[in-house]
């Protein structure tokens, strides 16, 4: 077992924190890149844009299954045979999509995608953990973790100029070189850490996927209008998502520690991430839409859209420690939340004749606005937890993170739907449904201000490390 820290000026560290950094820049673009291409995809595949939904749920959700068990896998078979693993399935599922010819086949390697996706930013994190130690860990963080923060925003704009100017095939194909160096890479610069070797939780795997898998089920049924199946797959999710919670508490080796969620802080980060995310999670989703059916805008322009909020979010990245130091969680949280939902509602003010800076100067705010939601959100999980307890909170904050983003896709896709009435190739009928959507959306994000009140007093900040969880 390999315990040295090296020195972060080292050769070797240098090219793992690359190495990382490259890995979670691969597994968060995906999680955005297909939103701008999606009108392209449709075509290409003969199915209603709205359809390309299950697409990006898939991906999503299976990020949110898999990835409890990356620390078990990790302890058991070595962080380096694991790591290569998960970059040789995520590049096998890039080239599968790529070469998809139906919608069916596009998702089946979307899931393959996310398996090996979901194994790259947990493995990553805790690699950097070993081989830095506390000292060194929070610069190597810093540093792996920019390219994870612009990934989902810089993703859009990627799709859009790929497939407007060479296909839309080319937003999974580039993935195949990236995954090759990083098998390289991960002969010469990735350690192979194990852990204490313990029995996997199987039972508790088996019905957090189930119960995840039937409510998303729930979610996609509902958007195609079949309400009757629809109610069925959520009655059976909520039964399964019960009996793992009978099950879970007292587990001995569960997946998913739910006596986390007796520490104050963690349950109201976790609630009010859960409602901010369900509202905002699919805004990039419609949007591009919008933009490109209801607006006629090309795939390019419309990704252009999403650059301001990417600077915005990294502007922030200054500002966050000082916010939080001078006025807390609670306050900074309630007047975020509050701000951002008002701007989320302000998108349904546009229309097809909305200039184009208009919607670049909100998308600024916005960005502005979520960088610092996204990151006070994921660091109050933290503040009462010790060091004991971490790896264990990081894998489920980060399940329940994609797992309500998957939600939040399904529900801003549905809205989309019901209120596009079936008229599906009418650019009025997508203006007009984008408009209301968004304003649900808003409502249900508006139900995080409440959930951030029940902080007993302001925290001061301890400290926080930027993430790639820190941007979802």
């Amino acid at each position: 077992m390999l315990e040295a820290r090296a020195p972060v000026t080292d050769a070797r560290m240098r090219g793992l924190i690359w190495l990382v950094a490259a890995a979670f820049f691969m597994q968060t673009l995906d999680s955005t890149i297909v939103n701008t291409a999606v009108p392209s995809i449709a075509h290409a595949l003969s199915v209603p844009p709205v359809d390309l939904k299950t697409a990006l749920t898939s991906y999503v959700l299976t990020l949110a299954i898999c990835i409890p068990a990356s620390a078990w896998l990790s302890d058991r078979l070595g962080t380096r045979r694991v790591f290569a693993l998960s970059i040789l399935i995520f590049t096998l599922g890039s080239l599968a999509c790529g070469v998809s010819q139906s919608l069916p086949q596009l998702i089946a390697a979307r899931v393959l995608q996310g398996i090996g996706g979901a194994l790259l930013m947990p493995i990553g994190r805790y690699v950097l953990v070993r081989a830095f130690g506390p000292k060194d860990f929070v610069a190597a963080m810093s540093t792996a973790g920019i390219p994870g923060l612009l990934g989902p925003v810089l993703g859009p704009l990627l799709g859009g100029v790929l497939s407007q100017y060479a296909s839309w095939r080319w937003i999974f194909l580039v993935n195949v070189p990236v995954g090759l160096v990083g098998l390289w890479l991960n002969r010469t610069h990735m350690p192979d850490f194990r852990g204490e070797r313990r029995p996997f939780d199987w039972i508790g795997f088996a019905l957090f996927a189930l119960a995840s898998g039937m409510l998303l089920t729930a979610a996609e049924t509902a958007g195609d209008g079949d309400y009757r199946a629809a109610g069925i797959a959520a009655a059976v999710g909520v039964l399964f998502a019960f009996a793992y919670w009978r099950y879970g508490r007292h587990a001995r080796h569960p997946v998913a520690d739910l006596s986390l969620f007796k520490v104050r802080s963690f349950t109201i980060a976790v609630g009010g991430g859960m409602c901010v995310r369900l509202g905002t999670a699919g805004l990039s989703f419609i949007l591009m839409l919008f933009l490109q059916v209801g607006c006629g805008w090309s795939p390019t322009m419309a990704g252009m859209m999403i650059v301001p909020q990417a600077v915005a979010m990294v502007l922030m990245k200054f500002l966050i420690d000082r916010i939080l130091k001078r006025y807390g969680y609670r306050h900074t949280l309630f007047v975020n939340t509050t701000i951002a939902t008002i701007l989320l509602a302000c998108f349904a003010l546009f229309d097809a004749t909305t200039p184009w800076w208009m919607i670049a100067m909100l998308m600024f705010a916005y960005g502005f606005v979520m960088s610092l939601e996204y990151t006070a959100m994921n660091t109050l999980a933290f503040v009462d937890l010790g060091p004991d307890r971490a790896s264990q909170a990081s894998s489920l904050t980060s399940a329940a993170q994609y797992l309500v983003i998957s939600f939040g896709i399904a529900l801003s896709s549905w809205l989309l739907a019901v209120f596009l009435s079936g008229h599906h190739h009418d650019a009025a009928a997508y203006v007009r449904g984008f408009r209301f959507a968004v304003l649900v959306m808003a409502a249900v994000s508006l139900v995080a201000v409440y959930v951030f009140t029940r902080l007993r007093h302001d925290r001061p900040l301890r400290r926080t490390v930027t993430t790639p969880e820190t941007a979802t």
